[in-house]
């Protein structure tokens, strides 16, 4: 395959609750049947409260398996529960055994591994890291066999939160470490991944749009296709809109495209609540 179209999305949150939520996500499908990518990934939070409510991962799937194209699916802290952090205040909703095989038993899968194009795609579960369950030694492990088995491919990594603000060294602060890849496992995945060429670290959570180099590898925070988060309850650090990430991956390299499909409305939180 010459070349490999991938489209990204992040962060839907979806419910039956929350009619802007899937008018958003149905104005997403659209635009997504007319480009037709080789692949879709969402890379998170398909849910609005999945470890509470089952039916928001249901309804979720229902929608996702409407799409016209393949889909391969990561969760996020909306999905799962959160993983805790070595400062703060530990997450309302931690991870547990029974949330990830609820998500597996509705998506298949909580990670991923496949070649196009002369790349290798790894998709992790980051909300397991740092927790101590036996998922996150599982696919530590087998992320060490998939690594081993890249060949000297570029690779792409796909997980929902990002590695870091800036570099790997940012230090990890209360009011932003659920943000981020948690230390000290982050330091541990980070030094993993020395050993392939790896060249794109793609990501949500944020909900903001962000797209910058660290050395040789470039990090892309894909926006979140349902709903903004006003600057009070959040800083800018990138750019606060919905929509969506386009990727061409090439033998020799890869393009990005930053997208709003037509008709996307930048819903804000605040406009959810109390629905």
């Amino acid at each position: 395959m010459p070349e490999f179209r991938l489209t990204q999305i992040s962060d839907p949150h979806l419910a039956r609750r929350l009619p802007m939520l899937t008018d958003n996500f149905h104005r997403v499908s659209e635009y997504i049947d007319a480009t037709r990518p080789d692949l879709v990934i969402n890379s998170g939070d398909l849910s609005f409260d999945g470890p509470i409510q089952r039916d928001d991962l249901d309804f979720a799937k229902t929608l996702h398996a409407a799409l016209p194209v393949e889909c391969r699916y990561l969760p996020g802290n909306h999905d799962i529960g959160d993983n805790p952090t070595a400062v703060g205040p530990p997450p309302a909703q931690s991870v547990t055994p029974q949330t990830v095989d609820a998500f597996i038993s509705i998506f298949g899968e909580d990670c991923f591994r496949f070649e196009a194009a002369g790349w290798c795609f790894i998709g992790l579960n980051s909300l397991v890291m740092n927790t101590g369950l036996a998922r996150e030694a599982e696919q530590s492990d087998w992320l060490a066999s998939q690594l081993a088995g890249v060949n000297g491919r570029p690779l792409a990594l796909f997980l929902h939160k990002p590695f870091y603000l800036n570099t790997p060294d940012d230090p990890e602060l209360a009011a932003s470490a659920i943000r981020y890849i948690p230390q000290p496992v982050r330091a541990r995945l980070i030094e993993m991944l020395r050993s392939v060429d790896l060249r794109l670290v793609a990501s949500g959570h944020v909900h903001q749009r962000r797209d910058y180099m660290h050395g040789h590898v470039r990090h892309v925070w894909a926006p979140s296709s349902g709903f903004i988060i006003p600057d009070r309850k959040q800083e800018v650090i990138g750019i606060k809109e919905v929509g969506l990430v386009e990727y061409r991956f090439q033998p020799d390299g890869f393009e990005v495209r930053h997208v709003r499909a037509p008709g996307q409305i930048d819903v804000d939180l605040d406009s959810l609540s109390g629905m």
